[in-house]
Parts: C-alpha cells; sequence; structure tokens
C-alpha cells in the first residue's frame, strides 16, 4: 500500500460545482448501482492501489483505500471507500448502497480496528451517540448526497447504517 503524498483534507461543509452535482445525481440512479456492484467494487482497490492513491473509481467523489484485517482470515483487504473530514478525524459510513447487509470491511474494521486510509494508520470508532450520528449524517448528506436514499432503504430492510469515525494513530 503507498503512502506517497497526504490524504487529501475534505471539507464536508464546502460547496460543490455543478459537475460535482450532477454526477452524484448520476451515480444515485440504478444504472450506476449497477455499474457500482458488478464493476467498480471489485475494480477500484486494484486501481488506487496502483495509482498509489490518486485516482479511483469514484472519479470527482472523494475517496481513499481502507485497507483493513479480515475479521476471520486475518487477511489483509483493501476496499475504496468515501470519506470526509471532520476536524483531525475522518468519517466513513458504511452504506453498501442500503443492502440488507453491512459491507464486509465493516466487519473487518469493528473485529481488527487499526487500519489504514490513504496509507495513514487510524483506529475505526463506530459512532452509537444519536445526536452525533445526526450531525455526520447532516456533514455526510453535504459530501454525497445519495446516503439519504441509501438509508432509507437500509431502514426498509431493518438496517441501521454505521458511520465510523477514524482517530488517527
Amino acid at each position: 500500500m503507498s503512502t506517497r503524498g497526504a490524504l487529501p483534507y475534505v471539507d464536508p461543509q464546502a460547496s460543490r460545482g455543478p459537475l460535482y452535482r450532477a454526477y452524484v445525481r448520476f451515480l444515485g440512479t440504478r444504472v450506476a448501482a449497477w455499474l457500482s456492484i458488478h464493476c467498480v467494487w471489485q475494480a477500484d482497490p486494484y486501481v488506487m492501489r496502483l495509482t498509489g492513491g490518486r485516482i479511483g473509481m469514484g472519479l470527482m467523489l472523494p475517496t481513499a483505500l481502507l485497507q483493513t484485517r479480515g475479521a476471520r482470515s486475518g487477511q489483509i483487504r483493501r476496499n475504496g471507500v468515501i470519506y470526509f473530514n471532520d476536524l483531525e478525524r475522518v468519517t466513513i459510513v458504511a452504506s453498501k448502497l442500503g443492502a440488507p447487509e453491512h459491507p464486509a470491511w465493516f466487519h473487518n474494521a469493528r473485529a481488527n480496528p487499526d487500519v489504514l486510509l490513504g496509507g495513514r494508520p487510524f483506529r475505526a470508532e463506530i459512532v452509537e451517540d444519536e445526536a452525533e450520528r445526526t450531525r455526520l449524517w447532516e456533514l455526510a448528506d453535504r459530501v454525497f448526497p445519495p446516503y439519504a436514499a441509501y438509508r432509507e432503504r437500509a431502514a426498509r430492510a431493518g438496517r441501521t447504517i454505521p458511520i465510523l469515525q477514524l482517530v488517527p494513530r
């Protein structure tokens, strides 16, 4: 895993341009969901590793390579995730497009909370406090508005989407 360059700071309060907003609207469609499941999720870790994290399949989205250790296997696993900064912490959302089950990387981070994001070491903490979750959802929705639809989809399936904050080690 490359450690070249710093993990870019992503301000969730920053305004997003019209091209970004149009792209994110597209990402909220069924076509984009199909592409994510069948292409992007498989290719993204490889593309990000090959480019040292400079290029990912998310294109304009603030993405970084999350490295976890398998909950059962102990093997290193890599996934591209959307992130944003919250002061010194980095926030990631285990949405999996609102599917009924959590993404595997969430189970891995819960079992082995020492992770790397963009080559930097962090300790993953699950946000349990509802007021803090509400505050973070407001920020997350500014970065990636489709999260709102993902929350609704997950709720219909009986799942609450976890939010993790990564604390620098």
